[in-house]
């Protein structure tokens, strides 16, 4: 796939292990410690982030389920991709976009600059063989903008919880593994943006 990438907060066994030319950061290795100098892909952890973390919080309080307690690992990971390029990714409409600056929310169907020459975007995961939609949102630095799956994802399965708006709108809901499983065509595109910065 090119040159070597950097896979940083991601999971020993996951995606990206045994891939040649990914350096897999787990968790034992502490991405919040990288210093490249390769490009990289940068899944920090979303779980304070999010509107289910904020519920969380809410209802059973607690230090370490504030929102945004993620030990400074988004803050660590965008540092990354702005000094060494490359791609970071979290779910749509993550707390974190609008806590460091960056647009929210992203256009949908596009590419969209940031302050700091970043650019920004929203994508379907449904789109490259995720089972449920997975709204995305990604931050790039460096290299060439690919053209994406601009469209809505249907899925055969949903993230979370069942809609309470009713019976016809819920479908199976995934196992947390699977939904936060990266698909092969996800991230492949992903490792692709990396690669493709300029050294």
């Amino acid at each position: 796939m090119g040159e070597t990438i950097a896979a940083l907060y991601v999971a020993a066994e996951g995606a990206y292990a045994n891939l040649p030319g990914v350096d897999v950061w787990d968790e034992t290795r502490d991405a919040r410690t990288y210093a490249g100098p390769w490009s990289v892909v940068a899944h920090p952890p979303c779980q304070r982030w999010g509107r289910l973390g904020f519920a969380a919080w809410r209802r059973w309080g607690g230090e370490h389920n504030q929102p945004g307690a993620d030990d400074g690992c988004f803050t660590a990971a965008l540092a990354s991709v702005r000094r060494w390029g490359g791609v970071l990714e979290h779910p749509a409409y993550s707390y974190a976009w609008l806590a460091h600056g960056l647009p929210w929310p992203p256009e949908v169907g596009g590419w969209q600059r940031d302050t700091s020459g970043g650019w920004c975007c929203r994508v379907d995961q449904g789109n490259y063989g995720h089972a449920a939609r997975k709204s995305t949102w990604l931050y790039v630095v460096g290299g060439d903008l690919p053209e994406l799956r601009w469209t809505h994802a249907v899925g055969s399965h949903q993230v979370g919880f069942f809609d309470r708006r009713g019976k016809d709108r819920n479908k199976p809901t995934l196992r947390r593994a699977d939904a936060n499983a990266t698909p092969p065509a996800f991230r492949d595109l992903l490792i692709s943006i990396a690669s493709g910065v300029a050294k």
